[in-house]
């Protein structure tokens, strides 16, 4: 139900297995294909769920006249379950249970009543900082604002309660924003049916003042003006607003030319003090940002950088003189965030400022001690608490090329730029990331210093360590703080760096309440409302969209339990009939706590009474994930040995070898280990358990290909392995490519490829021409490019391949670098680039990333890549050790050799080039 009408690599089919020589029968299906599941034996009869003929239905297949039967034909929601017993043949559709009756063709709905007291269904009340997803702060500092699990809450620095301002259970608000007044909060909020901005007094009392938005749908990052009249924000098309409060007029300032992943796009608004000018970042075609002012007064923008830098992030000093901005000179490669090649790169940025107008000294000029002499004693002071009104800012545009002005502040990761008062900048300095060798990583911002660089005194210091963000409160004393995992304070910046653990907010005292079934009736309009604004097809795939939400709103009165939630929405995104649909669900009642086993690396088997060490996987203890327990210095545990104990527990079977294992993942246990059963010997050693092993089995496979392949070939071919197209197969890339490129040929294995981003990178090193050879005294002859293989090249390919495990073959075979072999791939070429989090913590995806070409229109989506010589893996081959996919791709790679073997260059005559 992921993916109607699904016909990609992994279609589903149905082999019936001989057990006694493994032979294999396979349900026929039409020739172009469909899927074949749930399979049910009875009476010689194999019932099966099939969607050959549209919706899923019931099919039959006799085994003795080898025919197919369809024996249901529903057409409005599909069968979506299959089971036997008791002489039963039962169903589920549309909800309900259906029991088909063999001896006549018939269905019979069932209908069962189940006694529950439904307790995710009662309201309840939570509580906890991992509900907090945005964050905001008061003027002052005196008050922090939380978007709170869909709700708007404020809670104090000190003394006080946390305070709901919405009270909303059944409505999502989102984005919260403080004043610079103090007076008002705002919001945007879907209680109206769809997100409207709502603006409300900061002490919750009232109504909000709500204003209808006509942008794509979805809207964020609301940056109120200092006199608080006007609020900008971006839509989910990436456009940026502006809106008078007092009027409702709203006026589109900029739109980014291109669409990026949520987490790279840099489109917000930063106002100037006298609230008549808006800075910005804007991308252009060539993913580089210029950094732009936009005038409310002319209803037009004026770049101000030059487009050659990627500058981001402009922010106003508090006088109107100058405009801050980060810039980076080498962030190029590492903006084309789609291709591959960038993911061991890294962007540094250096901080700048653009004199606004003509006549202002650089505020760098040289320093120089003069004799200021005495002040008169009559000077007048002025009146502390009289409020100053803001001096109109101009921007003289021409010639500010040249009064942009490199400060000395030290390039890096820099990021969340905000102005101080006096000249002060704060900034997030992140450590440099490595590149990643490991799936599924940590998505969690970096923690970062908090730095301020002082334009008078030309001093950058630190404020503050070990955040990942933090708000400067708008009188610029105090900011907002936060630390992982869900640490949340408001601090005093301005006068150095803060005490420890000084400030922290009690953001565990929040408590909200929730009404699950008013929820889940939002939850299901926002994940409809998410695939309406960012799906990629305004045509839905030819699904009509709002029809589609009524249909299956009619389950919502059903519901009992957030699973029964998602599964109604999962059903519901299944019409788009597109790969790349997921589902997440939020929260549940009652949280299950998994307690993780631990793992050694190693095959055991039962011998002498004990549990001996029948293989042990060897690793590369360099790479986290790759570690193997049992052969880092110290333990050396070799197969044959015997293990005795576990953290001193002696172990003998029938004992479960693993029950000794619980919760040790990850923790130094001792073992004890020895060449006998009876202990002699033995020693006892310090191990650190793996939580999965599957990669350190995956290595074993892999450097079991490569040994297979230089056996076969004599060492003339080489053999890499690439388990994705994102950061860890870029590593295992380099690890296997580069050692042997100075075979003959080339076999590529992809089969497994998780996808990522788009493998230029493999693809520029497999397709490099030869250029030229070149001599030198000694040694032999180079050749260019040196990290090249210029002879036949094979890939292998399997139905498990996706995403840029799709593009990658489809990228080979179009460069023409030799032929595919195996199955077709999985077919899923319309990705995912962020959408908005559900009320619950839930996600769904919206595919909005769709491949085309002119020649070929919308390719492999719901296709696949198919091979040019196909090899299915038999499972009798298989379990003779042997790979026939590989095996063939050797066999064609050696028939290639044999046709065109490589020739040895002979070098030319030295030159004679003088004149007698």
């Amino acid at each position: 139900m992921q993916w109607k009408h699904y016909r990609g690599g992994t279609h589903s089919r149905i082999w019936i297995c001989r057990l006694q020589d493994l032979h294999i029968d396979q349900i026929p299906q039409p020739s172009e294909r469909c899927n074949d599941t749930d399979p049910r034996w009875s009476d010689g009869t194999i019932y099966f769920r099939s969607d050959r003929a549209g919706e899923f239905n019931l099919f039959s297949y006799d085994t003795k006249n080898k025919t197919v039967q369809q024996l249901t034909h529903f057409t409005d929601f599909p069968v979506i379950a299959l089971n036997t017993g008791g002489g039963n043949l039962v169903l589920e559709q549309a909800g309900y249970l259906h029991r088909f009756l063999t001896s006549t063709g018939k269905v019979e709905r069932l209908h069962i009543g189940v006694a529950s007291d439904h307790p995710e269904s009662r309201p309840r009340f939570v509580k906890g900082a991992k509900y907090i997803r945005n964050a905001g702060v008061s003027p002052s500092g005196a008050r922090a604002v939380f978007e709170f699990r869909g709700e708007i809450v404020t809670v104090p620095a000190e003394k006080g309660d946390p305070r709901n301002l919405t009270n909303t259970t059944g409505v999502h608000e989102r984005q919260p924003t403080w004043s610079p007044d103090g007076k008002s909060i705002a919001y945007f909020s879907d209680a109206g049916g769809e997100y409207a901005l709502h603006v409300r007094a900061a002490d919750g009392k009232g109504d909000a003042k709500i204003y209808k938005l006509s942008g794509a749908g979805f809207y964020e990052e609301p940056v109120w003006s200092p006199d608080s009249k006007k609020l900008a924000f971006i839509d989910n098309a990436n456009t940026l607003y502006w809106i008078d409060l007092a009027s409702g007029a709203i006026k589109k300032v900029a739109a980014e030319p291109f669409y990026g992943p949520t987490e790279l796009r840099s489109l917000r608004a930063a106002w100037s003090p006298d609230s008549q000018w808006i800075a910005y970042a804007l991308g252009n075609r060539s993913a580089y940002r210029t950094v732009h002012v936009y005038s409310l007064a002319e209803n037009k923008s004026h770049p101000i950088t030059d487009g050659l830098s990627d500058a981001t992030e402009p922010a106003f000093d508090g006088s109107g003189k100058y405009l801050f901005f980060f810039v980076s000179t080498d962030a190029g490669p590492v903006n084309q965030w789609f291709a591959q090649s960038s993911a061991d790169m890294r962007a540094h940025r250096s901080l700048y400022l653009a004199v606004l107008r003509k006549g202002i000294p650089s505020p760098l000029k040289k320093e120089s001690d003069e004799e200021k002499g005495d002040k008169p004693a009559d000077a007048a002071k002025p009146d502390s608490k009289a409020v100053a009104k803001p001096t109109p800012v101009k921007i003289e545009v021409e010639g500010l090329d040249q009064r942009i002005l490199a400060l000395p502040v030290k390039a890096g990761d820099l990021r969340s730029l905000q102005l101080g008062e006096n000249g002060q900048v704060y900034y997030l300095l992140a450590p440099e990331a490595p590149p990643s060798l490991d799936d599924g990583g940590d998505e969690s911002p970096p923690v970062a210093e908090l730095r301020r660089f002082d334009l008078g005194k030309r001093k950058d210091e630190k404020v503050l360590s070990g955040i990942t963000q933090y708000q400067l409160a708008h009188n610029h004393k105090k900011a907002l703080t936060h630390a992982p995992p869900h640490s949340w304070s408001i601090v005093e910046v301005a006068s150095g760096p803060p005490a420890a653990d000084k400030g922290k907010l009690n953001v565990d005292a929040i408590e909200v309440r929730v009404e699950p079934q008013a929820e889940w009736k939002e939850i299901f309009q926002d994940a409809w409302r998410i695939n309406r604004d960012y799906f990629y097809a305004t045509n839905y795939h030819g699904a009509d969209w709002p029809a589609i939400r009524a249909k299956y709103e009619a389950f919502l009165p059903d519901l009992a339990s957030s699973s029964d939630l998602y599964r109604v929405i999962r059903w519901m995104l299944s019409e788009l009939a597109v790969g790349h649909s997921f589902t997440q669900p939020g929260e549940r009642l009652s949280e299950k706590t998994k307690v993780p086993g631990g793992l050694l690396g190693a095959d055991y088997e039962i011998a002498n009474g004990r549990y001996r060490f029948k293989k042990v996987y060897g690793g590369l203890n360099w790479w986290p994930s790759l570690r193997s327990p049992l052969t880092v210095p110290g333990v050396d545990v070799k197969a044959g040995e015997y293990l005795l104990a576990v953290r001193r527990k002696d172990l003998r079977p029938p004992s479960e070898i693993y029950a000794l294992f619980e919760n040790t993942a990850n923790k130094s246990i001792d073992i004890t280990v020895g060449p006998t059963p009876d202990g002699k010997g033995s020693r006892t050693v310090t191990v650190e358990p793996l939580a999965n092993e599957v990669d350190l089995r995956n290595l074993e496979w892999v450097e079991g290909n490569l040994k297979k392949v230089h056996k076969a070939t004599g060492g003339r071919v080489a053999y890499v392995y690439v388990p994705n197209t994102a950061e860890p197969g870029h590593a295992y890339f380099k690890r296997y490519f580069f050692p042997q490129a100075d075979k003959d040929a080339i076999i590529v294995d992809e089969r497994f490829n998780g996808g990522g981003d788009i493998a230029d990178y493999y693809i520029d090193h497999l397709r490099r021409p030869f250029i030229s050879y070149w001599a030198t005294r000694y040694g032999e002859d180079l050749k260019t490019p040196g990290a090249a293989i210029h002879g036949p090249k094979v890939m292998l390919i399997d139905e498990t391949a996706g995403s840029g495990g799709d593009l990658l073959p489809w990228m080979f075979r179009k460069e023409k670098l030799g032929p595919l072999v195996g199955k077709r791939t999985w077919g899923g070429l319309v990705g995912i680039l962020g959408f908005p989090i559900l009320m619950d913590g839930g996600r769904v995806t919206a595919p909005n990333l769709a491949i085309w070409t002119e020649d070929g229109g919308w390719v492999v989506e719901n296709e696949g890549v198919p091979p040019d010589v196909e090899v299915e893996q038999w499972p009798a081959e298989v379990k003779a050790g042997k790979d026939p996919q590989l095996d063939k791709a050797i066999a064609l790679v050696l028939e290639e050799l044999a046709k065109k073997p490589p020739k040895k260059p002979t070098r030319p005559a030295l030159p004679v080039r003088t004149k007698n």
